[in-house]
């Protein structure tokens, strides 16, 4: 996806710099001018956006939660320490990238999200494939819609797997993909050996949760750990989750046998619909 950003913003006419973390960017970016960096090099990150005039910040990507004991930092980590320590406040990542986001706009930075560099990257409403969710997989999604936007103010994860009526794994620090390999063996849900497939995997955005950063995305990876999992499909929030190679996640999906599908973004909190109205007044 980094690269498809880099892409839709060059198709724009927009001049684009990558700074690419070492250890998480792909070789991919050598076709675009970049800069490659350590995670703890802030200085280095600071001053490839200030030589190459950038003001504008997509934050893409897969990268682990770093080792503050393991990283190898620059000056330009000793001036902004103060700033940088605020980071390791207690808190999920959604926290942690929130502090990140402000750490960037204080330097100067407009933080903008994928989707509003590539918006075809989001999942639209409706199944994306050939097959559909049927009458209780429906019902299940409308479970793990809901479970999502209980567990959002708590900054867990943003997927749930849930099968006939019953949320059997929720995403927290791991990612999906482990959250999917938890649940290959699903046959006290399902009928024993050679049983159909159930269960779906239903992937949102956190209520409340800031788009331009962190929006949750699914692959031909996710396609295929599903499959394998035996689940029926994925449902994913319409306008809150990037796809990543559309094509392709189509294609395995319908190979594969399970659906892709579309569906509303979990309802708000009754906190947040009242901070909302707050902001209206």
């Amino acid at each position: 996806m980094p690269i498809h950003v880099a892409e839709a913003a060059v198709a724009q006419g927009r001049p684009v710099h990558i700074v690419a973390l070492k250890g998480s960017a792909s070789e991919a970016v050598k076709a675009f001018p970049h800069t490659w960096v350590n995670i703890g090099q802030i200085g280095r990150i600071l001053s490839a956006f200030k030589q190459n005039g950038c003001k504008e910040l997509v934050i893409i990507g897969s990268v682990r939660r770093p080792n503050f004991g393991e990283l190898r930092v620059d000056w330009g980590t000793v001036v902004n320490l103060n700033g940088l320590l605020k980071l390791r406040t207690a808190g999920g990542d959604s926290s942690l990238l929130g502090r990140i986001t402000t750490f960037f706009e204080a330097k100067g930075m407009h933080v903008s999200g994928a989707h509003e560099i590539a918006p075809d990257l989001l999942a639209a409403r409706g199944p994306l494939g050939r097959l559909k969710p049927n009458q209780q997989t429906d019902a299940d999604i409308e479970i793990g819609r809901k479970a999502v936007a209980a567990l959002g103010p708590l900054d867990v994860g943003q997927a749930v797997v849930v099968a006939r009526g019953h949320i059997i794994a929720v995403e927290a620090a791991e990612g999906t993909d482990a959250v999917v390999e938890r649940c290959k063996d699903l046959k006290k849900w399902s009928l024993g050996r050679g049983s159909p497939r159930v269960g779906v995997l239903v992937k949102c955005a956190k209520p409340g949760q800031d788009r331009r950063i962190d929006l949750p995305s699914i692959g031909p990876e996710t396609v295929r750990r599903v499959a394998e999992a035996r689940l029926t499909g994925i449902a994913v929030a319409a306008g809150d989750v990037l796809i990543a190679e559309r094509e392709e996640v189509i294609r395995l999906a319908n190979r594969l046998g399970i659906f892709i599908a579309g569906v509303a973004p979990p309802p708000a909190t009754g906190a947040k619909q009242r901070s909302s109205k707050r902001k209206r007044s």
